[in-house]
């Protein structure tokens, strides 16, 4: 009796986690970050953060950009991306609310995409970002250079907050550091 039920055994806990696996996998529940979905017809803008006027894609998320990065040219490693993924766009994004058109560009990104950049600069998400106008990789130090939110003249902003950020939805304030 026992080597009958070791089998069936068997096949009732390859049904129970392949069921738990579908769940997690429709669920949304996941142990790696996503990058941000970003529309075909996408557009920077400007926000007002806890750092100024800072730019922003179409769905208010902070764009930033990389110091190790050159003129154009994306030097950001494949891991560093996992962290700050690349801001893409299959078309030229637009300019809405205070930023310029003529700083807007695009440059093939190393791992082949379309990267938008801003004045020369690549544009990078951070994913410790959870909601419009935060600004928490503001000033860290990761992958070899500091990263910074651009202001609409296409220049790092590297002052202090001078409000607190926008909220997680957690009633905490965050500082951007």
């Amino acid at each position: 009796m026992s080597r009958t039920r070791f089998p069936l055994m068997a096949a009732v806990a390859v049904i129970v986690a392949a069921a738990i696996a579908v769940l997690v996998a429709t669920s949304g529940a996941s142990t790696t970050k996503s990058q941000p979905a970003v529309a075909a017809a996408s557009a920077i803008s400007v926000r007002h953060t806890s750092l100024g006027p800072t730019l922003v894609d179409a769905n208010g998320r902070t764009l930033y950009l990389f110091e190790g990065d050159r003129p154009n040219v994306s030097t950001l490693s494949a891991a560093g991306q996992a962290i700050w993924p690349p801001f893409t766009a299959t078309t030229k994004p637009r300019a809405l609310s205070g930023a310029v058109a003529a700083r807007i560009g695009t440059v093939t990104h190393p791992s082949g995409g379309t990267q938008v950049t801003y004045n020369g600069h690549p544009l990078y998400y951070y994913v410790g970002d959870h909601g419009a106008g935060q600004t928490t990789g503001q000033g860290l130090n990761q992958f070899g250079a500091l990263w910074y939110v651009l202001g609409p003249g296409g220049t790092a902003v590297t002052s202090a907050p001078t409000t607190p950020a926008a909220s997680s939805g957690s009633g905490a304030p965050s500082y951007g550091y």
